[in-house]
């Protein structure tokens, strides 16, 4: 099998989707590798690097794709890069198909495999290639070191002679993979943390990192996780509820942190205007949802906003970029254990396993047609 590893070009990407190490094990498994020159320059991977573990560089994205059976990326291709992909081929990114449907449509058309990395099953044998996860706990780590650099005071408690200076107080909103390293980095850094989530499951697992939880506890609550173990939406009562408590415990904190989304859904709003204008000068809020709309109507992506009350609002996109090196070394560990699922069990040939649960949840296109039921009749 051929498969292509490509520059990533849209704004702001520096990842890339292969690394030396993963490189090296997938040609060993009887796999071509042709990798775009200039790929992971971003991630800290030299051309040089790529061919000493057994890659080959092409000058552009048309001499990669050129008979490649496989197209590796980490954002969903461009329009100009589909046209490239040949008929039958597959293609694996972060899609992102709520917010890009005409690309769904265009895989469709174009006769592609598109496997969309958001739709891998939270199952125990797809943890390992769960690149949601392992991006979001980059994302969680990197969200409280913008927070504190935006900050304008210290995290930890200081006693010194000429005084003591009080320990920041953290709120995180969202308790999936972001959320909990979120709090143990805030944690780490000296931070009182407290933090929110719908999904009863997550009280033991704020407390097991020594934060304090926070939420409306009653019977709605009890029910509130899918059994894919995402976030349900919640009924208006519950959220006026919810919304009166994290507005007083809101106005007490120094940071707060949004993670919540929902998949294939916008973001719902955690922290609304309201909540902002109580809050104390110099409060950080981090909306790590921002991409999907906000998790403060406030934010917007890519830039500090100052209120008028002096609180700074962060919309932060693509938090894992700013982590590139790491990022990309585990989304590639992610795409190197998908492999053998698209792979025929007797031969190095592309052939996905189509039976498979996992492959079943990924796949976008087939055939010609959107087949993934979230997205048919969209």
């Amino acid at each position: 099998m051929k498969i292509a590893i490509l520059k990533e070009i849209r704004d702001n990407e520096n990842r890339v989707a292969a690394s030396p190490d993963t490189v090296k094990k997938i040609v060993a498994l009887g796999h071509e590798v042709i990798i775009e020159k200039g790929a992971g320059i971003g991630a800290s991977v030299s051309d040089d690097m790529f061919v000493q573990s057994g890659a080959t560089i092409a000058k552009d994205n048309k001499s990669a794709l050129k008979g490649a059976n496989l197209l590796l990326k980490v954002r969903r291709p461009t329009d100009g890069e589909l046209k490239l992909v040949e008929k039958g081929a597959g293609i694996v990114a972060f899609f992102a198909p709520a917010s890009d449907k005409k690309l769904i449509e265009d895989c469709a058309k174009a006769g592609v495999l598109a496997f969309s990395t958001e739709f891998t099953p939270r199952i125990t044998r797809a943890q390992s290639m769960d690149a949601l996860s392992s991006q979001a706990n980059l994302a969680g780590y990197r969200s409280v070191i913008e927070a504190a650099n935006l900050y304008g005071r210290s995290f930890p408690m200081m006693m010194t002679a000429a005084g003591t200076v009080a320990a920041a107080k953290a709120f995180i909103m969202g308790v999936g993979v972001a959320g909990l390293q979120a709090i143990a980095t805030a944690r780490r850094l000296g931070a009182i943390v407290t933090a929110t989530d719908v999904r009863p499951a997550t009280k033991e697992q704020v407390q097991s990192l020594g934060a304090k939880f926070v939420a409306v506890e009653d019977e709605e609550f009890k029910a509130a996780e899918t059994a894919a173990g995402y976030a349900k939406p919640m009924s208006a009562e519950y959220q006026a509820k919810q919304a009166e408590l994290v507005k007083d415990h809101i106005a007490k904190q120094d940071i707060v942190i949004t993670t919540a989304l929902i998949p294939g859904r916008a973001a719902p709003i955690l922290v609304t205007e309201e909540m902002v204008a109580g809050m104390k000068a110099g409060s950080v809020i981090i909306d790590m949802a921002v991409e999907a709309g906000g998790n403060c109507p406030l934010s917007k992506s890519g830039e500090v906003v100052e209120t008028k009350n002096g609180v700074k609002i962060l919309g932060c996109a693509n938090l894992p970029g700013a982590l590139a090196a790491d990022a990309s070394m585990l989304y590639a560990k992610n795409l190197l254990n998908l492999l053998p699922l698209l792979t025929a069990k007797d031969s190095a040939n592309f052939a996905p396993d189509f039976d498979d649960d996992i492959i079943k949840d990924m796949l976008l296109t087939k055939d010609g047609a959107i087949v993934h039921p979230s997205l048919q009749g969209a």
